[in-house]
């Protein structure tokens, strides 16, 4: 898997996870400040696309993971 997968499976995760934390109908809701997190990643998506630039991924790339293309 390269890093650009990889960061997009764990977005997807967090979105979906935050929305079931965050909305009052799911029989996992917690609080609707679990919204806030859902914002707070896709802001860093939509920062990711015009700079081009991701924390995650530079992360990653560190650790040995290959960069995708």
């Amino acid at each position: 898997m390269t890093t650009w997968q990889i960061v997009r499976i764990v977005a997807g995760i967090f979105i979906l996870l935050s929305l079931a934390l965050g909305v009052p109908g799911s029989p996992l809701f917690v609080n609707s400040w679990w919204l806030a997190f859902t914002a707070f990643v896709g802001i860093n998506l939509l920062q990711s696309g015009f700079t081009r630039w991701c924390l995650m991924e530079s992360i990653l790339r560190k650790l040995g993971i290959k960069p995708g293309n």
